[in-house]
């Protein structure tokens, strides 16, 4: 009888394989994609690739605007959702956001968003996080979201 490591293993080394073999990934609740964690743009445009409908063209736009706006910009994929942060790459990075799909909209998390000004209009229980949530056929304001990541950028970042 296999013992749960060595089936864990194998799981694992399907889904690599299903995802080298270009498989679909699975879509989490609300539509979230399931992308394996990974550093860099590779995995994030993977991410952005994923995102079904309407969500895929959102994420495209928010990573040119994020890319735009903090030339040298780190990446990585964590939970499932893009990360993008500054000083370094990999784990001692400090990453100031997040986006991730739900089943209506988009959630936009500045990890230190209660001291951007204005601050984005979402509260979180977590008392410095703040989010903008955007829905289908939202207008997004461009220069608002961009001056809320320069902000962010420059902000300490958040180890995870």
């Amino acid at each position: 009888m296999a013992d749960k490591a060595s089936i864990k293993s194998t799981k694992v080394a399907r889904k690599a394989a299903a995802s080298q073999a270009g498989a679909k990934p699975t879509l989490l609740a609300g539509g979230n994609p399931q992308i394996a964690k990974g550093y860099g743009d590779a995995p994030v445009q993977a991410y952005i690739t994923a995102m079904p409908g309407w969500k895929r063209d959102v994420g495209r736009r928010l990573d040119a605007l994020i890319v735009r706006t903090v030339p040298g910009v780190a990446k990585a994929v964590k939970w499932n959702s893009p990360f993008y942060g500054v000083e370094g790459a990999g784990e001692e990075n400090g990453w100031f956001l997040s986006f991730h799909c739900f089943t209506r909209y988009i959630k936009v998390a500045f990890f230190r968003g209660a001291a951007l000004r204005p601050v984005p209009p979402s509260a979180s229980k977590q008392k410095e996080v703040r989010y903008l949530d955007i829905h289908e056929g939202d207008q997004i304001d461009e220069a608002q979201l961009a001056s809320w990541v320069k902000q962010a950028s420059r902000l300490p970042g958040v180890r995870m």
